[in-house]
């Protein structure tokens, strides 16, 4: 009881102390604990849609592709209309009803603008059924009644302000359909984002499906008291049990649904729960430094209770309680603001166009568990060092002054210890420069990055000796005395100015070796475009990855002073190699033209040949595993058409990042297996300009595309540009997720100057009695702050673009083979340090600056 007395009285004398490091325990737990309810928040919206608008069986083709695919041909596989009336008559039967939807569309207003969410989410066409008021509601108008009219989901018409009687274009690959909007339907559970339009059924059936017999789905709704399971039994008995059809129960189709979404919600959650998983680590080293601080600070106190008969346990016991309340009330306040953080991603989500409502908010039981947990667990073990430290303290630490000498031997042993880690990480890292294969790369990659920042963190101290003298000559020295002053107290305890930088280090070395691996990449593949690419123009989906519906690709083909236009479209087949192995494949159906807009070197062969008739190449790695040669016949199973026998007529190099791996045939080859109304649409177009044409070409393809607006035509610049936005974007975000480990890092600094400020309190007061003034007493803070937070950046500037340069070898090994390391970024993020030392030495040195002379001077150690 007496410990814990003791700890308790500690912990509220010192409550100012600790607030940096609850801070830092908070924003941690809140991370955690703000991703797991955001994701859980996330998979009950998705649950509560699926299921609801799901009915109790589901019929559908076999080969029907999953929902978050769309079909290559623009038509969703569909099954004869017969099959809702035989359904119908199954028993147990309520009301069987046809759906013909399609994903593959594009809804635009009169003024031509893309309707479609920004967010990923489908838009999504669909006759209007029964089923549908299990989710919706109609809320004002009604549900059409002929090709004239049509209906969308409330949040569509409020997000673009749409009402009754505006025009809409809907296209699809049938054609182009107008229609007004006759009604307008909310959903009755919350909507992530979709865009829903709906037609009569006759119009979805013929510009959905193009024919007017068909439809994707039997919608199927059990009499009362029937179960889904029985039901389903029901109505595969009424089929005969047909291979043609999948059946699904409610449950069956929810679950389905809930697994495609799935593996995205996983990959967010456990991106985000990485990035709090660094602020976790960047936390640790701010506890271990304010504890030790504590520890040393209160020297003689804990002398004093060891020459009246505390024990080294009961010493170190109550230390480790004072970390346990730190972590206690930090998790706490960590967990309601994680639930704050959450909400504040829900609205900021549902600002850019995913909508995620607060009535769905979902707090699982584990989730504070996890927090608590996770922050106790943490802050204990981060005082366990110091805590020990503190049992070591003798009786005699009592009559003497307050701090604790250091030991030189284990500062020895540590800086051995740090240096032998290092070079183990440095020779993996050379290691994975000298890989063959990427995947082999990658284990050495991240034992090299383990080793290197564990390397780095024990070795700390000693770097700081070094580093900050160096950085004191460049920096310091030039504000004289308080510079050297300032150069001093950096070095006085090494080990504290090391763990203190280490904080900073870290964030800052995942900022480097991304920025090095992001502008590799854009500079690999900008030469790779200039080396390569022979097309002017390049036609594309500029958002879904939509294929290109033949109307727009008419309009391309139309356009005047083109040389020539490539058509491009991809193929689904099982192909069997000569020595017998089969295996799912992708084929690049194209116009012979495409050697032209993209340039391949072929190994062996003729990839002129591989155009004709009953022809095909080959990739150099496919040609390796399966023993493939110039001649060998494959047989290739197109999914979608018959199987043919093709001649390998060229193997090309796979040192290449575009087409990598591509099996090449005719068009025409492809589309004589291949029926009509099932070959795929364009997923891509070239087109070359006419000698001397470019400009002319280039406005009369943006203007044939303008009534296309999800389509974009770029030259050359623009693809580089496009590509340098999304990896910049990409990059962006992870910024933004590192810069919680920053702003902890940045608290650890001010954490180290505030508890430096009260251990040198007596001195402080000293040197104001001889004539420092507050003025020069702030500015020798600030400058001890700027070269902590410059050792820091130097530290994780330079791990982290070792880092990069090793990580670029391996993506040489795919083909993006330039090393750019990005200096003005660099730069700019070494100068933004200096300013972070700057902004965290304010409160410290306004405190400093406070003090009363001869109170500081009376301070008692």
């Amino acid at each position: 009881m007496t410990v814990w007395k003791t700890s308790v009285r500690n912990f509220l004398a010192h409550k100012g102390r600790m607030a940096l490091s609850a801070v830092a325990v908070l924003l941690s737990v809140a991370f955690v604990c703000g991703t797991l309810v955001f994701t859980d928040t996330m998979n009950t919206t998705f649950d509560k849609l699926f299921t609801i608008s799901s009915p109790d069986v589901t019929v559908s083709p076999k080969d029907a592709e999953g929902a978050e695919e769309q079909p290559g041909n623009g038509k969703p596989a569909s099954l004869p209309a017969s099959v809702v009336q035989q359904v119908a008559k199954a028993d147990g039967v309520e009301r069987a009803e046809g759906s013909a939807f399609s994903m593959a569309v594009t809804v635009v207003n009169s003024e031509n603008e893309n309707m479609g969410s920004q967010t990923g989410a489908p838009t999504i066409a669909s006759n209007w059924t029964k089923n549908d008021l299990r989710s919706m509601e109609i809320t004002s108008g009604h549900a059409p009644r002929g090709p004239t009219e049509v209906m969308v989901d409330a949040d569509t018409a409020k997000k673009h302000k749409l009402g009754i009687g505006d025009e809409l274009r809907i296209i699809a690959a049938t054609g182009d359909l107008r229609a007004k909007i006759g009604g307008i339907a909310a959903f009755t559970v919350t909507n992530p984002g979709a865009a829903v339009v709906y037609l009569d059924t006759a119009t979805a059936q013929k510009h959905l499906l193009g024919a007017p017999d068909v439809f994707t789905q039997v919608l199927v709704t059990a009499e009362s008291g029937v179960s889904d399971a029985r039901l389903k039994e029901s109505v595969a008995a009424a089929l005969d049990g047909s291979a043609a059809y999948k059946l699904q129960t409610q449950k069956e189709a929810a679950d389905a649904n809930k697994d495609s979404m799935g593996a995205f919600l996983d990959v967010m959650k456990y991106a985000m729960l990485g990035f709090a998983g660094i602020a976790f680590l960047v936390g640790i080293f701010l506890i271990v430094n304010t504890f030790s601080m504590l520890v040393a600070q209160r020297t003689r106190e804990i002398g004093l209770m060891r020459a009246i008969g505390s024990s080294r346990k009961q010493v170190n016991r109550s230390v480790l309680l004072e970390a346990v309340l730190l972590g206690i009330v930090g998790s706490l306040l960590g967990v309601a603001a994680g639930v704050g953080l959450s909400v504040g991603l829900m609205k900021m989500m549902s600002a850019v166009g995913m909508e995620l409502s607060t009535g769905d908010l979902t707090v699982a039981w584990t989730t504070p568990v996890i927090g608590l947990l996770l922050g106790v667990v943490v802050t204990v073990l981060a005082a366990y060092i110091p805590a020990r430290r503190a049992g070591k303290v003798s009786p005699m630490a009592a009559l003497r002054d307050a701090g604790t000498p250091a030991d030189g031997r284990s500062g020895w042993i540590r800086a051995g210890i740090g240096l032998l880690l290092t070079a183990a990480g440095g020779a993996a890292l050379w290691v994975t420069t000298q890989a063959d294969k990427a995947t082999e790369g990658s284990m050495y990659l991240a034992l090299g990055v383990l080793l290197t920042l564990i390397g780095f963190i024990v070795i700390g101290p000693l770097l700081a000796g070094v580093v900050v003298r160096a950085l004191s000559v460049v920096v310091l020295r030039l504000f004289g005395p308080v510079g050297r002053l300032a150069e001093r107290n950096a070095l006085r305890n090494p080990r504290r100015t090391g763990a203190t930088g280490a904080a900073l280090m870290i964030g800052l070395a995942l900022v480097a070796c991304l920025s090095v691996v992001g502008s590799s990449m854009v500079a690999s593949a900008t030469e790779e475009l200039d080396r390569s690419v022979g097309a002017d123009f390049i036609v594309q989906d500029g958002g879904a990855g939509r294929p290109i519906v033949p109307q727009a690709a008419d309009a391309v083909h139309a356009v005047p002073g083109l040389e020539h236009v490539t058509d491009y479209a991809f193929l689904k087949a099982k192909i069997t190699a000569p020595n017998g192995k089969t295996a799912d494949e992708g084929i690049t159906a194209a116009d012979p033209t495409y050697q032209q807009d993209v340039r391949r070197t072929a190994l062996s062969g003729d990839l002129a040949e591989a155009y004709g008739k009953d022809a095909m190449s080959v990739g150099e790695d496919y040609a390796e595993k399966h023993g493939v040669k110039v001649g060998d016949t494959m047989t290739v199973a197109f999914k979608e058409g018959k199987t043919a026998k093709l001649t390998v007529a060229a193997i090309t190099s796979d040192d290449t990042n575009i087409d990598r791996g591509a099996m090449y045939v005719n068009l025409t080859t492809a589309a004589s297996y291949v029926a009509a109304d099932r070959m795929p649409q364009n997923a891509v177009m070239f087109a070359k300009a006419e000698e001397g044409k470019e400009k002319e070409a280039y406005a009369a393809l943006k203007s044939a595309l303008a009534e296309y607006p999800v389509y974009s035509v770029q030259n050359q610049a623009d693809f580089k540009e496009t590509l340098k936005d999304q990896v910049g974007q990409l990059l962006n975000i992870v910024y933004g997720l590192l810069a919680l480990a920053i702003i902890v890092a940045v608290l650890g600094v001010v954490n180290t100057l505030a508890l430096s400020v009260v251990e040198r309190t007596r001195e402080i007061g000293l040197m104001r009695a001889i004539g420092l003034s507050r003025r020069q007493l702030r500015r020798m803070i600030r400058l001890e702050s700027v070269v902590i937070a410059l050792f820091g950046a130097l530290l994780g500037l330079g791990l982290g673009m070792g880092w990069g340069t090793a990580a670029q070898k391996l993506l040489a090994l795919e083909g993006l083979e330039v090393l750019d390391i990005p200096w003005p970024t660099i730069l700019t993020v070494f100068a933004c340090s200096a300013l972070v030392g700057l902004f965290a030495a304010l409160v410290p040195a306004f405190r400093a600056g406070r003090m009363n002379v001869l109170n500081a001077i009376a301070t008692d150690g």
